[in-house]
């Protein structure tokens, strides 16, 4: 038995699905930044001299990467209005993307942290800069540098990721290509498209963020 492929019904629905992959986009890239801000404080309180604060800096990390994200969108979307407070489902699902994300970034950013050659801290000191200037000046840009490869991975994996917001009904890419398929029935057409759209995305995504990689190096050297 043949199947004859029709794409006319999804390319029809073409600007649904360039919305859905704009608002993907635009929910990694908020989350991103989140998740980066929250993942930095938390990456410097695991070398916090109190023990106590390290120690929680590690359950934070240890415990939302150990959780499946689905689990943390479905908890906040539909577990949090029973205590009071309720998000609409835009807002939950890049607060869950963002805490998932900031136990991530922060082994990332201690990773870069840990990268920075003691004697260059020890140069600042010697100098007299403060403790941060030399966070600021020196240990930050560094860090930042050796980072960025870890990040781009996180990024693209990230963008993925927004595919689950569809099961809260969020209007991204993967929601309306359910839908599509739903009211025209071209399974194979409509999923190879939004296949297609993802691959082109993450491919463009790699390829500016090796692209900045290379400046910076380039600006190091």
């Amino acid at each position: 038995m043949s199947y004859h492929f029709n794409f006319a019904p999804i390319l029809a629905q073409w600007p649904l699905l360039l919305s859905g992959i704009g608002l993907g986009l635009l929910l990694a890239l908020v989350s991103i930044a989140i998740g980066s801000l929250l993942g930095l404080v938390v990456a410097f309180a695991t070398r916090a001299p109190s023990r106590w604060l390290a120690g929680l800096a590690f359950a934070w990390i240890s415990t939302l990467r150990n959780l499946p994200i689905l689990v943390i969108v479905l908890f906040l979307f539909f577990g949090m209005p029973q205590l009071g407070l309720s998000l609409d489902k835009i807002n939950s699902f890049i607060l869950a993307l963002s805490l998932y994300t900031s136990a991530y970034m922060a082994e990332v950013f201690r990773a870069g942290l840990l990268s920075v050659p003691p004697g260059l801290i020890e140069a600042g000191q010697a100098i007299g800069l403060t403790r941060s200037r030399i966070q600021r000046d020196i240990v930050l840009p560094i860090m930042f540098r050796n980072a960025l490869p870890a990040f781009g991975n996180n990024f693209v994996s990230l963008f993925k990721d927004t595919s689950l917001a569809a099961t809260i009904a969020v209007p991204e890419l993967t929601y309306y290509a359910r839908k599509i398929n739903s009211e025209t029935f071209r399974v194979i057409e409509v999923w190879l498209v939004a296949s297609l759209l993802y691959i082109v995305c993450c491919y463009a995504i790699t390829l500016i963020l090796r692209a900045l990689e290379k400046r910076l190096v380039l600006e190091a050297n």
